[in-house]
């Protein structure tokens, strides 16, 4: 088949792009900006569009269907073109539920932890020799794509609650009728497409109601919102879940026997017992589950370690929505216990570097010793909201030790400062602090 993706340098998009060119169908695409590692990637696919930019001319009858990604406007060009030839036209969501029409879909949704619970499902599916389809949010060890699209029975399906493109303008969890589900829990985001929290709760009572009866809904039972949704939703097979236990010596406790693991956090512990009740749904034992984790190590940019030693340890995490920030940073701490925290959070998204949202982070930060608050100015007029002030951000996230950062490289000098030496760091953000250098190796103090 011939496929055209508008907007196809995005993480998932280009993906999909990918997969779908190994599958041997004919398969173009277009953006406006393309970066890194979608440009790579991409080229070295030979599916790389010739130039950067919208054209019309790129849209013809010989294309069998479009595959419309979110960073693409209702009037873009090659869109408008498409829909004048009455060439289908797909969200990503939409295009997934159709390939996984037939299969049974497992779906992973909520405000946090999704990306690491759908990516230790997939790791112990693998390791296990079950085939399956996927789509996860981040690039995982041992396998090349986040998309996987075959003929497999089975398809895990990481569910964002975000629009699903300019013209199809419902989260992409509405689209995948799941057989089994994941709920991790509830924290306001986005608000530039959900104004308020009621709005954003809304989306996850409708992804609910497009559970059919005897979907498996399992859902951490120690988030007071999330549990009320699910307790008024009257949903018949629903299994509630809190942390896994664990010992002195950080290994899981379970039914009376020690497993060790690789990973850090004790919401990582919460993540898991959800991605072990998956497979539990698939017909895998809690021992079988257990063992075959052990030497998970997270998906990248999720709790990624980055380096350390005795002295400390360089930890980069996702963390970017107030309610992540909060859970990644007290679990951190609490992991590594008497060490000092220096938390690092980059402001990066609408909503973050919005005014009226900001002050939700407040108190997000109080287990660290030490904290900084880090924008790029050019992200801000990029996306043309107002400056900021210093002392508003202070305000805002109230940690008494917390200072304010504009440029990456003072930031990367102020984190490898000698004061700093025996400090554990965690960098938290869904960008990159505008490409700072992030080889810490090389400190002395290190």
């Amino acid at each position: 088949m011939r496929i055209h993706l508008i907007a196809v340098g995005g993480a998932a998009m280009h993906n999909i792009a990918l997969d779908l060119n190994a599958a041997g169908h004919q398969v173009t695409g277009s953006d406006d900006e393309i970066y890194e590692p979608s440009l790579t990637r991409l080229k070295n696919s030979g599916i790389l569009p010739e130039f950067t930019g919208w054209s019309e001319d790129r849209i013809t009858k010989s294309i069998d269907f479009v595959i419309l990604g979110m960073h693409a406007k209702a009037d873009n060009p090659e869109l408008l073109k498409a829909l004048e030839l009455k060439i289908p036209v797909y969200s990503y969501p939409e295009f997934i539920y159709r390939h996984s029409i037939n299969k049974k879909r497992i779906v992973i949704a909520g405000s946090h932890g999704k990306t690491t619970t759908t990516a230790m499902i997939l790791h112990v599916l693998k390791k296990k020799g079950v085939d399956f389809d996927y789509l996860v949010g981040a690039q995982l060890e041992g396998f090349d794509r986040m998309v996987k699209l075959s003929d497999a029975p089975l398809i895990i399906i990481e569910g964002d609650e975000y629009l699903s493109s300019p013209i199809d303008r419902v989260p992409k969890i509405h689209h995948y009728k799941p057989h089994i589900a994941v709920i991790t829990g509830i924290a306001w985001d986005h608000m530039n497409v959900f104004p308020t929290f009621d709005i954003y709760k809304d989306q996850f009572r409708i992804f609910i109601k497009t559970m059919d009866e005897e979907c498996i809904l399992i859902y951490y039972n120690q988030d007071k919102v999330l549990k009320g949704i699910i307790q008024n939703s009257n949903h018949k097979n629903s299994i509630p879940y809190s942390n896994l236990e664990v010992n002195g010596d950080k290994r899981v406790i379970f039914n009376g026997n020690e497993f060790p693991v690789s990973i850090i956090g004790i919401h990582n512990l919460r993540n898991m017992n959800a991605a072990m009740l998956v497979c539990k749904s698939l017909g895998m034992t809690e021992n079988e589950f257990l063992v075959a984790i052990k030497d998970f190590a997270g998906a990248n940019k999720r709790l990624q370690k980055l380096a350390g030693d005795k002295n400390r340890a360089v930890y980069l995490d996702f963390a970017h929505a107030p309610s992540k920030v909060l859970a990644t940073t007290n679990a951190f701490k609490e992991w590594f216990g008497n060490r000092k925290l220096l938390a690092v959070v980059e402001l990066h998204t609408f909503s973050s570097l919005n005014k009226d949202f900001i002050p939700n982070y407040k108190s997000t930060l109080s287990a660290a010793d030490s904290a900084v608050v880090f924008y790029n100015e050019h992200t801000l007029q990029m996306k043309k909201m107002p400056e900021l002030e210093d002392k508003f951000i202070q305000d805002s996230f109230d940690h008494p030790n917390l200072v304010v950062f504009k440029d990456e490289k003072m930031l990367y000098e102020y984190i490898n400062g000698k004061q700093f030496s025996d400090y554990n760091i965690l960098l938290m953000t869904s960008g990159n602090f505008n490409k700072m250098e992030m080889n810490f190796n090389h400190n002395p103090e290190l």
